[in-house]
């Protein structure tokens, strides 16, 4: 292989051989990883002064991309967890090209040293039953833009899809009748059915009705094409900008599709029904991710307080520690 064209080809065949055809990657995965890579080839080409194409494998070492992840959050103020997305698309690249090209090997194992790193982890945010009330009354009914954006919040906040599932939604994936619920096909090809309530369905078969004229999208923008992301994030906020005259909380809240699917999963836990039941209903891997939900319900807790009888304290002189082991423990 010619050296001048070793990463080039690699990252071709990382592309189509192992992401698209082995792995059978969702595109949303593959959209993430090409932008990783279109982030990390214009670093490469402003710092070495040479076009992506002609890139050599070796140069694309430890430093390069440590400077490089510094960079994206200097200049593009991408937060830790971000930068751990485009660290973990960089090493799936490089376990790939050990394989294929094992004289690089000991760069390889250094590259994929690189650890990731560690963030404050917030709790989750979510909206209130008062909050998803003026949201849900937001949208103007009377015109079809405001009826489509309706039925997009009602179903986005009773199913808890993720965003990549929502804008992905068709008619075919939807069944209405004695027992309503949406088909998906989720995170890692996993196939998840969620019921819906009546109001639900309700509204969706009026929604359905008047927009099944042979497209088969279920919300489509007013070109009649497939939402985009960054279109369903500009009819939240304006939803939420309008909803927020009502509801003052609103207005100290930064309202995102993902917060939606947080709210789904806060009124089940509200609900008593068990965190495993909501990780099935989410489409969660592990259980353990629903865990998240649990830290951040403060009535759950409020509840275990009520329930519980707190160690009293006593009073007592205070007695100072031995010298060296205050010393320590100032450390």
């Amino acid at each position: 292989m010619d050296p001048s064209r070793d990463f080039a080809k690699l990252l071709e065949s990382f592309f189509v051989q192992r992401l698209m055809n082995q792995r059978q990657a969702s595109p949303h995965t593959i959209s993430s990883y090409r932008d990783t890579f279109r982030l990390l080839l214009r670093y490469c080409e402003k710092k070495l002064h040479k076009p992506p194409s002609k890139l050599e494998l070796s140069e694309i070492d430890t430093p390069l991309i440590c400077s490089f992840l510094e960079d994206l959050e200097k200049t593009r103020k991408v937060s830790a967890s971000s930068r751990n997305v485009r660290l973990a698309a960089i090493r799936s690249f490089f376990r790939f090209a050990a394989l294929e090209s094992p004289a690089h090997s000991a760069q390889i194992q250094r590259v994929l040293a690189i650890p990731s790193k560690r963030h404050e982890r917030p709790l989750v945010d979510f909206l209130t039953k008062d909050e998803i009330a003026a949201l849900l009354a937001a949208p103007n009914q009377q015109t079809w833009s405001g009826r489509r954006d309706h039925a997009l919040l009602l179903v986005a906040l009773q199913t808890g899809l993720r965003l990549s599932e929502l804008v992905q939604l068709e008619h075919r994936n939807v069944a209405l009748g004695s027992s309503s619920y949406i088909r998906v096909i989720g995170k890692g090809r996993k196939e998840r059915v969620t019921p819906l309530t009546k109001q639900t369905a309700k509204i969706l078969k009026k929604w359905m009705d008047e927009s099944s004229s042979g497209d088969p999208i279920l919300f489509p923008n007013a070109r009649g094409n497939r939402l985009s992301a960054d279109g369903v994030q500009y009819i939240l906020r304006k939803h939420v900008a309008s909803a927020s005259k009502t509801c003052q909380s609103l207005k100290d809240k930064r309202v995102t599709p993902h917060m939606m699917r947080h709210s789904c999963a806060m009124e089940l836990l509200l609900s008593g029904i068990d965190r495993s039941m909501i990780a099935l209903w989410l489409g969660h891997e592990s259980v353990e991710t629903t865990q998240i939900y649990l830290h951040a319900n403060l009535a759950l807790k409020e509840s275990i307080l009520a329930k519980t009888q707190m160690v009293k304290g006593k009073n007592g002189r205070f007695k100072p520690d031995d010298q060296l082991l205050a010393f320590l423990t100032g450390l």
